[in-house]
């Protein structure tokens, strides 16, 4: 073990002012998750370990540290959308991150628009360029090494329709810097955004 190497077992504690762990696997895409419950009511939240998972169908992945509202209405209802959090949205998405009962809407609180989808009954937030429609396919209790199972539960959709802005499509392309999307970081409050400053290119070896 050399002295400029910070090592630590996390069972046992990182020893540092903050868990460094949210930076290390960092920036995120922000899951910003719309959905509906049985009765109606509607929920909008961001979660920080979101992913997309698979090509063909596609599928989309947020995990949530407890079984929240996001979860129950994607398990009950067996859908939900994905709304690009972009940096103009981010204050708004700040606002939905509020604690709050299942009663609350937080579109509301965020100042921000419901509007229908296409495929699915759970609307999306309006005023952001993109958003992903899914369909609920697996919702899984994550478990420790140990078999144990933790407090924390991951919830795959199957994207059914997808909504993208025109003006980020450029000669058939999606512009992923002009969206302008906003990344969660580590740390308390660090969030990222992209811009074409940090594009660059590099092709797979052929074969």
């Amino acid at each position: 073990m050399t002295d400029n190497i910070h090592f630590y077992e996390p069972a046992n504690g990182h020893g540092l002012a903050h868990d460094p762990f949210n930076a290390l696997v960092a920036p995120r895409p922000i899951g910003w998750i719309s959905s509906r419950d049985g009765n109606g009511v509607l929920n909008l939240a961001p979660y920080s370990f979101f992913n997309a998972f698979n090509y063909h169908p596609p599928i989309v992945g947020f995990s949530s540290i407890g079984y929240k509202d996001s979860v129950r209405n994607a398990q009950e209802t067996g859908e939900f959308c994905w709304n690009l959090v972009t940096r103009a949205l981010s204050e708004a998405m700040n606002e939905t991150c509020a604690h709050v009962g299942p009663e609350v809407d937080e579109f509301t609180l965020g100042g921000l628009t419901p509007k229908s989808s296409r495929v699915i009954s759970a609307p999306h937030v309006a005023e952001s360029p993109v958003a992903l429609e899914c369909r609920t396919s697996q919702v899984l209790q994550l478990a420790g090494a140990d078999g144990q199972k933790v407090d924390t539960w991951m919830v795959f959709g199957e994207v059914v329709g997808v909504h993208i802005a025109r003006h980020l499509i450029h000669d058939g392309i999606y512009d992923t810097a002009a969206a302008e999307p906003v990344l969660r970081g580590g740390g308390p409050a660090d969030y990222f955004t992209v811009g074409p400053d940090q594009k660059f290119q590099m092709h797979r070896p052929k074969p």
